[in-house]
């Protein structure tokens, strides 16, 4: 009898010991090196989170051409304020997969990048296995991803949504917009909305005029007016194209004017990510839309910026 006890003590004892092991064997940490040399972090989120508010938008579809192209132009001069679009690899080739990542913390990372070290990582889920080291510069959170974290840091958690992933009318509809504190959505932010960007804004201006100005705020905005479809947007166009899509664009550069302008002057300062969650493509090599990888599916405009 006392022989089994021991035995059963030995086994668990050895799962709790091969256990750690492979925890900390998840990602061979060691392997990596940066491609390049290493950086300073172009924000220190320890002067952040708890201090500011925090504005995640998601230009959702947009492609990172098509996102230059206007800005050397100069017809997106909100958005050109705040510096020049980064090219990055984006988290997946459409938005659910995309914004699984990006909600665990990994942002589109830069274009250029050979392994995980190349990342800037303003988010770090501290359980996920990467050395379990907090990034210089990152925000490290635990729980599943950086709403749950930044909600136990004290932030209220506000979700607008936009496309069907996020309009709570199905179960798959309902995953993303659970994982806030408040989710928003009504039809007048759906895709084949035109005027889409602008009922989120004007929506969003109402809630942060009553909003406690002591509350720090984590707000994610689903942009969809680039998504399909977008050829409203573009004089005589009857069918979504690249000139649709960057009138498009255009337009939401007009609407995110006034809401960084709102912003500002009901909340002070923030730090906004802007960034599109995939591409998609207009017959390029015979392919059409998203959900395919495509490099013009797989490049995606990124920045962070100040209000």
């Amino acid at each position: 009898m006392e022989d089994s006890k021991e035995m059963r003590k030995d086994d668990v004892n050895n799962r709790k010991n091969h256990t750690g092991a492979r925890a900390a064997e998840d990602v061979p940490i060691g392997l990596f090196r940066p491609s390049h040399p290493k950086e300073r972090p172009s924000v220190d989120m320890r002067e952040v989170v708890g201090k500011k508010d925090i504005l995640f938008i998601c230009l959702d579809t947009l492609r990172y051409d098509v996102a230059v192209q206007e800005e050397k132009a100069g017809t997106t001069p909100v958005l050109n304020q705040y510096g020049p679009w980064e090219k990055c690899q984006a988290p997946g080739n459409f938005t659910y997969p995309s914004h699984h990542a990006m909600f665990a913390g990994f942002m589109p990372c830069r274009y250029d990048a050979k392994n995980v070290a190349d990342r800037e990582l303003l988010f770090f889920p501290r359980q996920i296995g990467l050395g379990n080291k907090v990034p210089e510069g990152a925000y490290g959170f635990s729980g599943s991803t950086i709403m749950e974290g930044l909600a136990a840091d004290g932030y209220d958690t506000w979700c607008v949504g936009g496309v069907a992933f996020f309009d709570k009318r199905s179960p798959i509809g309902k995953v993303f917009p659970g994982y806030f504190k408040k989710s928003y959505w009504n039809p007048s932010f759906a895709c084949p909305v035109k005027e889409s960007t602008k009922n989120q804004v004007d929506f969003l201006l109402k809630k942060i005029s009553a909003a406690d100005k002591e509350q720090r705020i984590f707000l994610y905005l689903n942009v969809d007016a680039i998504h399909y479809p977008n050829y409203f947007y573009a004089d005589g166009v009857s069918h979504d194209n690249l000139q649709s899509h960057a009138a498009a664009l255009r337009y939401v550069d007009r609407e995110l004017g006034r809401l960084f302008a709102g912003w500002k002057s009901q909340r002070k300062e923030a730090l906004v990510i802007c960034c599109s969650d995939h591409g998609t493509c207009y017959g390029e090599d015979g392919c059409q839309f998203h959900g395919i990888n495509h490099p013009y599916v797989n490049t995606v405009p990124y920045k962070h910026f100040f209000l």
